[in-house]
């Protein structure tokens, strides 16, 4: 594939437009951009033939759509299962002996384990079977706390299967975080295992599963044996998966849900300090699974899909189970660290299976960009065709090293945009249209609506920056709700611009003319210095736009004239040292790219930026340490160690 297109302009602000080449449009399952306009007429229709097309459903929908604010439905009365959708279906194909998913371990001398889509099929009936031995029904709910391993996915689809609701929770979360999420679900059986690898080393999950199973309802705690540490068993309560899978039976009828029916709760960090149980759809949520994964990452029968989020997120729910399983398509998914035994390893990893697409976060990006292109270099990263990126907005400096280091120019960069609550990406460019911004994540997915206004709720023009929102018909995935708390759905998402607009809490601006939005960060990431908005994502890409600068985080920080300032922290790049002419520097660079009123109060250099271990940054303690507050819970961090060299370097 030859290299993308480069607009020879630059545009305003110094950033490339890139736009598809011949061969991704003519591969790409869409690559006429009259589908914008199409669903745009009728977004109910559109989501209707789109239901039809993708999924098989046993009883037809007698309405496409209902609103009735702040709540509405698709596919009324029609009967659908995720677990027949994903697996039964293609069973009954040539996909039958297709790798489903490839299971890289984190010991470089452990064997890859291959599960094609009937071994997948098979452990997932007999699951199913093991969880009705064990007096699950319908609607029962479900906690799952499992590491990378092929068993979280054969757990979250044999709940689909019998119509029980899975809440997975990421497996790096303590003990008492797995407990609140269990007692808020009222689960009834948790999936766990005994321990897994990270970075050489092996974690006794059990351990925190015990703490986190303690005064809850759960009855059972079923135990894969993964990393074979030793463990307490509880007696007539732990069971092991192994045994229980042994005995049970081939296969299981998948139960009959409603659209309407709940698939899975997630529970995500909320304002308030306490997770938010983001209730998700079955027939709706699993419509914009499908298109999204097979129109966004271009999927097609040769590919080797590897998002490298974890299952704990809903990132590894849409894109490392659901969307892909649903197209038919081979996932990739790796237990371990990025840079364990080196470095390299995921470009290793990339090498070794031929990885087509390749969907991370630009924190990762960051992190791999400050250790150097002679990594990536070392490998063979050719089978590469497209990149992808989420989580957060990715600076002008990561997307071009992304796009030059790992995609060696010819991979288009999807920058996705979306929540736990939209369930599925919403705003991004389709690889067979683009174009390809740098920092512009692009435009609302086929059949979505979504507005930018300003504070009193008036839509703004192009150039300028307000708050995004959607309006009805909202995407069919998009969440149903706060699980036991109408009041905090209410509250959060259908009171700034009333009941009628979901408010996302997050800053964009319109680009262009076609659509085209930049995200700016989270509303609560954006600053008032003076009366003027500023984002901290604004002034994060300036900083990393200087050749010593790594990855950076800014938060704002109280100030007795102006009301808030910039606090940068800092992570150079190796072998660079900080010094006060080099903070100078910087300082003088947001000043020129941004204005005086950007001008960070404090740059802090560091070695590194406390982070949860899916490498995101938690700006949440950076915004305590200057303002002086308690940092509260460190035990999610992958470095905990930074938060006291960090409190010295803020005074």
């Amino acid at each position: 594939m030859s290299e993308p297109k480069k607009w020879v302009k630059e545009d305003p602000n110094n950033r490339f437009l890139f736009w598809p080449t011949e061969i991704m449009k003519k591969k790409a399952w869409v690559s006429d951009e009259s589908i914008y306009k199409e669903a745009e007429k009728n977004p109910i229709a559109f989501w209707g033939k789109k239901a039809k097309e993708g999924l098989e459903w046993f009883k037809a929908w007698t309405e496409t759509y209902q609103w009735d604010p702040p709540y509405y439905k698709w596919f009324l009365n029609g009967k659908i299962n995720a677990s027949y959708n994903a697996l039964d279906r293609h069973v009954k194909t040539w996909r039958k002996n297709k790798a489903a998913i490839i299971w890289e371990p984190e010991p470089p001398d452990e064997p890859t384990r291959v599960l094609t889509y009937n071994d997948l099929y098979r452990e997932v009936n007999k699951l199913a079977n093991v969880l009705k031995s064990l007096g699950v029904q319908k609607g029962d709910r479900i906690g799952i706390y499992l590491p990378m391993i092929p068993e979280v996915q054969i757990a979250m689809l044999a709940c689909a299967r019998i119509g029980a609701i899975h809440s997975v929770v990421f497996s790096a979360f303590s003990g008492e975080s797995l407990k609140s999420r269990m007692k808020d679900a009222e689960a009834k059986i948790l999936v766990t295992a005994d321990g897994y690898y990270r970075r050489g080393k092996i974690v006794d999950l059990k351990a925190n599963a015990d703490l986190g199973v303690a005064d809850t309802d759960i009855k059972h705690v079923i135990v894969v044996k993964r990393a074979g540490n030793p463990i307490r068993m509880t007696k007539g309560r732990d069971v092991w998966w192994d045994q229980l899978m042994a005995k049970a039976p081939l296969y299981c009828e998948p139960e009959p849900m409603d659209s309407e029916d709940m698939l899975f709760i997630l529970y995500t960090s909320g304002t308030t300090g306490k997770p938010k149980g983001i209730i998700h759809d079955t027939g709706g949520y699993l419509t914009v699974a499908l298109w999204t994964a097979k129109w966004d990452f271009d999927l097609h029968d040769d590919d080797i899909f590897w998002c490298t989020a974890d299952i704990g997120w809903i990132t590894g729910h849409t894109y490392a189970c659901y969307g892909p399983l649903l197209n038919g398509a081979t996932i990739l998914v790796y237990e371990g660290a990025l840079n364990f035994p080196q470095v390299d390893r995921w470009w290793e990893i990339v090498e070794k299976f031929g990885v087509t697409i390749f969907y991370t976060a630009p924190t990762a990006i960051r992190m791999l960009l400050r250790w150097g292109e002679e990594w990536p270099e070392k490998h063979n990263l050719r089978s590469l065709r497209l990149l992808g990126t989420v989580g957060e907005p990715i600076n002008q400096d990561a997307w071009m090293w992304y796009f030059n280091h790992i995609g060696g120019g010819r991979c288009p960069v999807i920058d996705t945009w979306w929540q736990t609550e939209t369930g599925a990406t919403l705003i991004n460019a389709l690889p067979g249209i683009g174009p390809f911004i740098p920092t512009v994540a692009g435009r609302s997915f086929p059949g979505t609506i979504h507005d930018i206004l300003d504070e009193t709720g008036q839509p703004v023009k192009i150039g300028e920056g307000g708050y995004l929102v959607q309006k009805s018909p909202f995407s069919p995935g998009m969440l149903r709700g706060v699980y036991k708390d109408p009041e905090r759905y209410a509250a959060q998402y259908w009171n700034t611009y009333g009941d009628k607009i979901y408010y996302t809490s997050d800053g964009a601006i319109w680009w262009d003319e076609l659509g085209n939005i930049r995200l700016t960060g989270r509303v609560d990431d954006v600053m008032k210095v003076a009366g003027h908005r500023l984002s901290t994502a604004e002034v994060e890409n300036a900083l990393t736009q200087n050749s010593s600068v790594a990855e950076c985080a800014v938060v704002a920080a109280p100030h007795e004239v102006k009301g808030e300032v910039p606090i940068a922290f800092v992570v150079l790049k190796q072998g660079i040292n900080p010094s006060t002419e080099l903070e100078s520097e910087l300082i003088q660079q947001v000043i020129r790219a941004i204005g005086p009123t950007a001008k960070p109060a404090k740059i802090v250099m560091t070695d590194a930026l406390p982070k949860t271990r899916s490498g995101k940054i938690m700006r949440r303690i950076l915004k305590a340490l200057v303002k002086g507050e308690t940092v509260g819970d460190t035990t999610t961090l992958m470095n905990p160690e930074t938060v006291e060299d960090l409190k010295q370097k803020v005074g």
